[in-house]
């Protein structure tokens, strides 16, 4: 199984590419430390699996699923993260990805993980699974754009400039993300998003 590790922490990228060249099976055949290193690095490299972060600089591991998917390349992703969101997971496996691990798990829980995905099985992380499937994502893809701008210190005239839009039409797009979620404003809006991993 040919290998490819999506990190941006350079020591952890090492521990993980030394623990997988353990086992018989797998070869790392690259690393990235930045989503759009790894982009490149998938259509040079085209390897069985992606093992990525979600944060990484230049596209996030959720982006790059979303691109491996696009593409329809014939690689199958495992996010490996501290992210304990079920809003990311949900989102993950939108993105067709097979695997979903914490960094916290035991070792050999990855090697075995990565053939199961490798064999067209799912690999997730139980708890996590459970608590993504209670709490659903209240967001549509528009909504999580406005807000994760308003998130950045973008007005609404600047949002309506980036996006194409109205400003009424971004004020509406955000009285509705703070409706959803109960908050008294964007900015809780934003930070309780965050929290659960919609955005």
């Amino acid at each position: 199984m040919r290998v490819l590790l999506a990190e941006d922490q350079a020591m952890l990228r090492g521990a993980l590419a030394a623990l997988l060249e353990l086992e018989d099976d797998i070869e790392v055949v690259g690393s990235a430390g930045d989503g759009e290193n790894a982009w490149r690095e998938l259509q040079r490299l085209r390897p069985d699996v992606l093992v990525t972060d979600i944060e990484m600089p230049g596209l996030s591991g959720l982006e790059l699923a979303q691109r491996v998917q696009r593409h329809a390349l014939p690689v199958r992703v495992v996010i490996v993260t501290t992210f304990a969101r079920p809003g990311f997971l949900r989102r993950a496996l939108d993105a067709g990805v097979g695997g979903y691990l914490l960094k916290d798990a035991p070792a050999e829980t990855l090697a075995a993980a990565l053939r199961q995905v490798h064999r067209g099985g799912r690999a997730i992380d139980p708890q996590l699974a459970l608590d993504a499937w209670s709490q659903a994502d209240p967001f549509s893809e528009r909504e999580r754009g406005v807000l994760r701008l308003a998130g950045e210190g973008l007005s609404a005239a600047q949002i309506a400039g980036r996006l194409g839009l109205s400003p009424g039409t971004v004020r509406n797009y955000l009285s509705g993300c703070i409706g959803k979620l109960g908050v008294g404003n964007r900015v809780e809006a934003y930070r309780l998003a965050r929290q659960k991993g919609w955005l």
